[in-house]
């Protein structure tokens, strides 16, 4: 559990909502890290021309990023800027 300066909660409450934000920070880490792991390899397939596998990851990118959008882990029009450059960059392919 982080610490920090601020030290350990005394109270019962704070202890309660320090446990809470870990719960909640590893959760919103886990649907960032599925977002940015999708990108990545959206955009590995698409420099290497594999535009067929990069179409069929496209569902799966635009759920990870919905489903971010939907518990606040980034904004939506984050996720819907995120989604346009993804389908541009596959369109503009060879």
């Amino acid at each position: 559990m982080p610490t920090g300066k601020i030290g350990m909660p005394l109270l019962k409450s704070a202890k309660k909502a320090l446990r809470q934000s870990v719960r909640r920070r590893t959760r919103n880490l886990t649907r960032k890290k599925a977002v940015r792991d999708v990108r990545i390899e959206i955009r590995k397939l698409v420099s290497q021309g594999k535009k067929k596998e990069a179409e069929a990851l496209l569902p799966k990118a635009y759920k990870a990023f919905d489903k971010a959008a939907k518990r606040g882990v980034i904004k939506q029009n984050t996720a819907a800027r995120l989604k346009s450059r993804l389908t541009k960059s596959l369109r503009t392919t060879k």
